[in-house]
């Protein structure tokens, strides 16, 4: 074996052991059992979770259909007649509650692929990306009414980090809306710690008639996740 100028010494049988004297085997199986507890716990959490039962009763793909319509309930933003766009709509039950109210016109987007749903329209892409933003757009024939985002960025575990890729994800959300949107449309999106933050109120104050935080009781207890609803665009 080529020697890469890295020496590493070894433990007891022969084990490679990381500078600081850890055996590199043992710690990707303390990893392993970690991520495996993850797991336990989170499948623990959903067979005891009475919104993922009522999901699967009603023929919702998930249980954030519940969320959507608990935050309709709050701030009546779904009507009959309306085109609705959903910004990170895997697995689709958002899509669905919007159908559910009579909508119009439904487009959604996702990185991920998404099963057909009659009456939305769905494209496997990227709101970045113009490409695929005019391919979901197809799917209206005008200006959106409503924008939705329940996207979430993959968690680390670092507050800030995890705080500064959410933020990201609402900044696209709402750069999108304000493009798209047509007078008096509304805007969804979830926020984390404590809601949107200065700059990203700021501008919806001033592009919104109102602007609310709302945390529909199907959000886990102790999640931080609370959504942000802008009513009334003004254009322009």
């Amino acid at each position: 074996m080529a020697d890469d100028g890295k020496r590493r010494w070894k433990g007891p049988k022969g084990k490679p052991r990381s500078s600081s004297g850890r055996q590199l085997g043992a710690r990707k199986t303390v990893a392993h059992n970690a991520a495996s507890e993850s797991s336990k716990r989170w499948i623990e959490r959903q067979l005891a979770d009475p919104y993922v039962r009522d999901a699967k009763a009603a023929g919702y793909r998930s249980r954030a259909a519940f969320k959507l319509l608990e935050i309709d309930e709050k701030a009546s933003l779904l009507r009959p007649g309306q085109r609705v766009v959903d910004l990170g709509c895997a697995p689709g039950g958002w899509l669905q509650v919007a159908l559910e109210k009579k909508a119009f016109e439904v487009a959604g987007i996702d990185l991920l692929a998404v099963d057909p749903m009659a009456g939305a329209h769905i494209v496997e892409g990227d709101i970045n990306s113009p490409d695929d933003v005019a391919r979901m757009m197809a799917g209206l024939t005008g200006p959106p009414d409503l924008v939705l985002s329940d996207m979430a960025a993959n968690t680390t575990g670092h507050k800030s980090t995890d705080h500064l890729r959410t933020v990201a994800l609402v900044e696209m959300a709402l750069e999108f809306a304000l493009e798209h949107l047509g007078p008096g449309g509304g805007f969804v999106s979830k926020v984390f710690q404590g809601g949107a933050t200065r700059d990203v109120l700021g501008t919806l104050k001033t592009r919104f008639e109102t602007v609310r935080h709302v945390k529909p009781p199907a959000s886990r207890a102790g999640s931080p996740e609370i959504y942000v609803i802008g009513r009334g665009f003004r254009g322009g």
